[in-house]
């Protein structure tokens, strides 16, 4: 935004200690000219004649005043230049460092040394920006990276499926639609987790209070035909708890977090146990699932975009985009909660969502199936 150039914020405050001290000596020089000469007679009678008179201090007084209103003045601009300088040089550093910002450079850092003041805190307070704003960039371009590579698959294997039906007419087209239809799908699938990933990093959405233990159980019975498909048993235990925000985002966050346990279970005969409670005045929700042994240093990883457990199985209908645990930790971010990923002794997976509750009651639910 273009502004008329004006004063710098040095000058104006020179100008000020400048006024101040001017006025201040203004005040003085007048209370000594006010008190001082009203005492003194206005002719030059008295003793031996030699007596000062009021017009003889006057212009002496008057001289004086004059030189050292002038000193003062000339003092001021000095002083209030050099101590404006001094005041001001770390706004200077902030400045150059919002600069360099500006041209994308988020890897500079203030560190303003010094004891704590109003600027130190507005330095600190840019640096954390600055990590922040860092972190998320270099968090959207490595997703923009893999959502292009990811996208980029199902494109081309559409691409060649129709190449190939052009160059065979004859081939067997049901065959050939399925197919296609499945790489559709998954391209969609993928889109729409995106959206909705992107949704929920920008918070904008209406807040209503909610119930987590009847979420778990939505989540629970839409997901039991998989688990029943796949020989698992799945409960959903404990009492109702609430809390407040998008309905729509915490089911999806409790049905990414069931799907993810059911789909990285044994192959046959596992357990996936949903649980919600009130806990120090949060709201809990801890999905907990048995299964192959997690590595402890996959664990940090599993909440990136389009990072998959070792054990997936990518060729049947649930086998997702990669963006499961990445939409769970984005929307329990938004909701101001926590989310912890715990590898369990056994094998399995212990996954504990918090966020912010009220009171709880209610009694237990027990297995679904």
């Amino acid at each position: 935004m273009s502004r008329r150039p004006g004063l710098s914020a040095r000058l104006k405050l020179t100008l000020s200690y400048a006024g101040l001290v001017l006025v201040t000596g203004a005040v003085l020089l007048a209370v000594v000219w006010m008190f001082l000469l009203r005492y003194v007679p206005d002719s030059s009678q008295g003793l031996l004649g030699i007596s000062p008179n009021r017009y003889l201090l006057s212009r002496i007084f008057g001289r004086a005043a004059a030189v050292a209103l002038a000193l003062l003045l000339l003092f001021g601009l000095l002083g209030g230049w050099i101590l404006a300088g001094r005041m001001l040089a770390p706004l200077t550093q902030i400045t150059a460092a919002a600069r360099r910002a500006g041209t994308g450079s988020l890897s500079h850092r203030i560190r303003m040394a010094g004891r704590q003041d109003e600027f130190r805190e507005l330095a600190d307070a840019f640096d954390t920006m600055l990590e922040q704003l860092e972190s998320h960039v270099a968090e959207q371009r490595r997703f923009a990276a893999n959502a292009s590579h990811e996208l980029r698959t199902p494109l081309a294997v559409s691409q060649a499926l129709l190449d190939l039906a052009r160059r065979h007419p004859t081939q067997d087209q049901d065959e050939l639609l399925q197919r296609l239809q499945a790489v559709n799908t998954r391209a969609i699938d993928l889109t729409e987790a995106l959206l909705l990933l992107s949704r929920s990093d920008r918070g904008n959405f209406s807040r209503e209070s909610v119930d987590l233990s009847l979420v778990a159980e939505e989540a629970a019975e839409t997901l039991l035909p998989l688990a029943e498909q796949r020989g698992i048993t799945l409960d959903v235990t404990g009492g109702a708890t609430r809390t407040s925000g998008s309905a729509e985002l915490l089911l999806q966050m409790v049905t990414n977090l069931v799907q993810n346990a059911v789909v990285h279970n044994l192959p046959a005969g596992g357990t996936v146990t949903v649980h919600t409670e009130a806990q120090d005045g949060a709201s809990v929700v801890r999905v907990e699932n048995t299964g192959h042994p997690v590595p402890t240093e996959l664990v940090p990883t599993l909440t990136e975009p389009f990072q998959r457990g070792t054990e997936r199985v990518r060729t049947d209908e649930h086998a997702g985009v990669g963006l499961g645990l990445a939409i769970v930790h984005s929307v329990v971010r938004a909701h101001d909660g926590t989310l912890d990923l715990v590898p369990r002794p056994t094998g399995g997976l212990v996954a504990t969502v918090r966020l912010p509750g009220g009171q709880a009651s209610g009694a237990l639910r027990g297995t679904v199936c």
